[in-house]
């Protein structure tokens, strides 16, 4: 089992996983374009991986499916909400929101296997779970993928270490509860969507800065404060190091969103960020 880590784990640069499974392997997610889903495809020669690929999506977004056609598995499994919001999502973002990517050819493919609350694949003697969060947190779909004989978990983007977590698709209270069930795994390791390896003590500074956008969005929606003046106006402490601080801005959007019990509006939170980030597109080096 291998864990395949992007530095410095930033806007769409996001980890993966490979566990070898005998005549198979089974991969834990691709990367956000072609040329960097080909450099895990030859981390994956390098370690013995067979050709004969199963994928586990732990979620929708482009950072962790866009390298789907390259990766080419014979079979894709999803949580069931994953094919609707990959057909509804913006697979590459257009131009103005972020830096310049190469993003490459991408081909959008759907799953071939859904689940609702997990399921559990079985080669020899081993077996690889797969469970969803069963509520949005990250996003409406997300899963996790637990090796119970290593005690390794797979967390997808329901742990960022030293990013700022992002919740504009799906829902800040839901992913405050979700970080409860992720600590009943009692993980040894834990292999975050973005950042180095963890365990389940970083799942703590998480819950904190969770809340923290909860507070501040009660009181934005209270005052009648929007999103990005509420941003504006907090020291963010010890969150203030991590990357992409203007995720905060997208995060009160949905938090606001929530309390009114309403979509959100993506375009207007990614235009409050850009002008968090004083007006310049969001920094992308994938």
């Amino acid at each position: 089992m291998f864990a395949y880590l992007q530095p410095d784990g930033s806007w769409f640069l996001s980890n993966a996983g490979i566990v070898l499974a005998g005549e198979r392997s089974v991969h834990v997610d691709t990367t956000a374009t072609v040329r960097r889903t080909q450099a895990l495809l030859e981390a994956a020669r390098r370690v013995g991986a067979p050709s004969r690929r199963l994928l586990v999506a732990t979620h929708h977004h482009g950072d962790h499916t866009n390298g789907t056609a390259t990766l080419d598995p014979e079979v894709m499994i999803a949580q069931r909400s994953v094919p609707e919001e990959l057909a509804t999502g913006i697979v590459v973002p257009p131009p103005g929101v972020f830096t310049p990517v190469e993003w490459g050819e991408i081909d959008v493919r759907m799953p071939d296997v859904l689940f609702d609350d997990g399921l559990t694949l079985r080669f020899d003697d081993h077996e690889i779970e797969v469970r969803a969060a069963g509520r949005p947190a990250h996003t409406r779909g997300d899963a996790v993928v637990w090796l119970p004989e290593s005690r390794v978990l797979f967390a997808g983007d329901l742990l960022f270490v030293g990013g700022t977590p992002f919740a504009l698709g799906g829902s800040v209270q839901g992913w405050i509860e979700v970080i409860a069930w992720l600590r009943t795994f009692d993980a040894d390791v834990i292999v975050p969507g973005h950042g180095p390896l963890a365990t389940t003590a970083d799942l703590d500074a998480v819950e904190r800065y969770l809340r923290f956008v909860w507070h501040l969005a009660h009181e934005a929606h209270e005052a009648g404060v929007p999103p990005l003046e509420a941003a504006r106006s907090v020291d963010l402490g010890e969150f203030a190091a991590w990357l992409d601080p203007e995720r905060l801005v997208g995060n009160v959007h949905r938090a606001i969103a929530e309390l009114d019990g309403r979509e959100v509006d993506v375009l207007a939170a990614f235009g409050d960020m850009i002008a968090y980030n004083g007006g310049r597109p969001l920094t992308c080096h994938a």
